[in-house]
């Protein structure tokens, strides 16, 4: 329990300096508001960016069935059940198609997909969106969760999710959930990928009162069937967050209290290829176009970065 109001209190904290709202309609942008549906000038190097509609986002997921982007949207706390959540739909160059494609959640993080249906992870609940038509299509409560975070698709449809206040990962199939792994071994787990027969983790690592950590998390593996724990990164690596494949063996990953993003190569070298602010949440990267898609909490903004 004492986790979870660290959590809040973060969060809360960076609400209260960007302005975040805590209601029931989605952010304002800070500057002047560009025409609906387009994204905004940038002066931060971002290819492109959008603020209208958004409203402290979390994820960020570039679906490649059916060329949409979708961003949770927080629009709160992290942990409050409000119901103030939604999902916005994005065109693959980033205008705003549907700000509130998906409403009624509460605080929805990580978003995968699996042959037509979007998973979102939302507290204690992971949610299955039909992503032609946008209605949710199933809701399984996970018991004894306390903040369900990242999710990742197995090539059999498991779902994974993330619990980083609990340091545990669940795995959902057929509408029942189960404890894939858990315990301070698996350091707190934010960001998943599946990658053929392993999943690959980003530690945060364990949380301090104020949710910093002595120790950082590492970017590792764990054997799907043996569960057998291979160290990516040898050493502490980050308060990671988001995590993606760099389509050439290494990973994509965000850094949220630091606000880097950074490549970590196959022999686990990691180096920092752009710099931003806290608040570097759960990124999205196509490779194709060496192309970072941020979601920047702090600032209720998606931006579009060249690596």
């Amino acid at each position: 329990m004492m986790r979870r109001l660290c959590v809040f209190i973060l969060f809360a904290f960076l609400a209260a300096c960007s302005g975040a709202p805590n209601n029931d309609k989605p952010a304002q942008p800070q500057a002047s508001p560009s025409p609906a549906g387009t994204s905004v000038p940038t002066a931060d190097n971002a290819k492109w960016a959008v603020t209208d509609g958004i409203a402290a986002p979390e994820s960020v997921y570039v679906d490649t069935d059916s060329g949409f982007i979708f961003v949770s949207n927080i629009n709160g706390m992290p942990d409050q059940r409000d119901g103030n959540g939604y999902i916005s739909k994005l065109s693959a160059d980033g205008k705003m198609i549907t700000a509130q494609w998906v409403t009624g959640l509460n605080a929805p993080k990580g978003l995968r997909s699996y042959k037509g249906t979007l998973w979102n992870a939302d507290l204690d609940e992971v949610i299955g969106i039909d992503v032609a038509s946008g209605k949710i299509t199933s809701r399984i409560k996970i018991d004894g969760a306390k903040f369900l975070n990242d999710v990742a698709t197995g090539d059999d449809g498991t779902v994974y999710v993330s619990d980083t206040v609990a340091s545990r990962i669940y795995t959902v199939k057929n509408g029942k959930a189960a404890i894939f792994a858990e315990g301070d071994d698996i350091e707190y787990p934010n960001g998943l990928l599946v990658e053929g027969d392993k999943i690959i983790v980003a530690g945060w690592g364990k949380p301090e009162a104020d949710f910093t950590t002595k120790v950082p998390g590492r970017l590792f593996s764990l054997d799907l069937k043996t569960k057998k724990k291979t160290l990516i990164t040898p050493e502490p690596f980050g308060n990671t967050d988001g995590l993606e494949s760099d389509g050439q063996g290494g990973y994509i990953v965000s850094d949220y209290m630091a606000g880097k993003i950074s490549q970590v190569s196959p022999d686990g070298k990691a180096t920092v290829l752009k710099q931003l602010k806290q608040g570097t949440a759960d990124i999205a990267y196509v490779p194709s176009q060496k192309l970072v898609i941020v979601p920047l909490m702090a600032d209720n903004k998606i931006a579009a970065y060249g690596l």
